[in-house]
């Protein structure tokens, strides 16, 4: 199978976690061997997250002196992909010896009149505590919104129409090569009043460039690796239900955050939809068990996964409907 995976940000830098390197080289190492373990039986693209560590570059360059501006959101998505990339492409060669891995700087085009840009609801940096944030803001005019039970700072988050390096990176899996790519969703250009492309101040969900990226490449399978075990009805209440099956017209009739799981919701509704193939959300250190079927949130057209041989769980629907 050509397997995409979207490794989430908050996978490699947990909530509450000191942002030093050691510490996310470490999660890395253990995010790998899961990777690996689908690397040997299927053909593999990576792509991950960056919402914490854009935001660790962000700070530091709105407090560096010596600069008359901060960097530009653009650039700074290119260093967390580079930073990252690294990470992963050492971490994918020490576990699969003799192996080709690739890892490359990903441009993602969005349109420039996207409604999004001008309504910021992407999450990036550390989480604080409602005081903190607002003083931040303040101080660095900041917007920011709640999180769970703490605030975060948010930019805007324009729709992913295409990666640019498609045809590469397609190339490169032709070759037998493990491709990371379109870290932190690729960096936001837009081709100007020349068609030239150009940097925007924005970051792009990573989650919805990797379905994108997965339907370009006429993927089997997209899979969204998280810190959670799936897809939740009444989630973090006494009453919540794991989600195993589900349809794309399911799980569209939920009201998700639209800063959290929404989005990993969205882009495996739309991989499944346009495609007629599987998606599924689920834990990071459990990769290998969700494509056996027996973890995670499975998205498929008819809610079934063939590839599950124990029983099937009640679907999703019947549960909905008895709520």
């Amino acid at each position: 199978m050509r397997i995409v995976v979207a490794l989430g940000g908050n996978a490699l830098l947990e909530r509450n976690q000191t942002p030093n390197a050691s510490t996310q080289i470490a999660n890395v190492h253990s995010a790998a061997i899961q990777l690996a373990a689908l690397a040997e039986h299927h053909e593999l693209v990576i792509t991950h997250g960056n919402g914490p560590q854009i935001g660790v570059l962000a700070l530091q360059s709105a407090n560096d002196e010596r600069l008359t501006t901060p960097y530009p959101f653009d650039t700074l998505g290119a260093q967390t992909q580079g930073m990252i990339g690294y990470w992963l492409l050492q971490a994918m060669q020490n576990a699969l010896p003799g192996r080709h891995v690739a890892s490359m700087i990903n441009q993602t085009l969005v349109l420039a009149g996207d409604p999004a840009l001008t309504d910021p609801t992407k999450f990036i940096g550390e989480v604080y505590s409602k005081d903190q944030a607002q003083t931040l803001a303040a101080q660095y005019g900041w917007t920011v919104k709640p999180d769970g039970d703490y605030y975060r700072r948010v930019i805007g988050s324009p729709t992913p129409q295409r990666v640019i390096e498609t045809r590469l990176i397609r190339t490169l899996l032709q070759t037998g090569a493990i491709v990371i790519c379109a870290g932190g969703g690729g960096i936001p250009v837009i081709r100007n009043h020349t068609g030239k492309l150009q940097g925007i101040e924005a970051v792009i969900d990573k989650d919805l460039t990797a379905a994108v990226l997965a339907e370009h490449l006429e993927a089997d399978a997209l899979l969204i690796l998280t810190d959670t075990n799936g897809v939740y009805t009444d989630y973090n209440t006494p009453q919540q239900q794991h989600i195993s099956r589900a349809t794309p017209t399911t799980l569209r009739k939920l009201n998700l955050p639209s800063g959290s799981m929404g989005p990993k919701v969205e882009a495996a509704c739309r991989f499944v939809e346009l495609t007629g193939d599987t998606a599924a959300i689920g834990p990071l250190h459990h990769a290998a068990d969700i494509l056996n079927g027996t973890t995670g949130t499975i998205i498929t057209p008819t809610g079934t996964y063939p590839h599950n041989t124990q029983s099937s769980p009640e679907p999703v629907d019947d549960r909905l409907k008895r709520a």
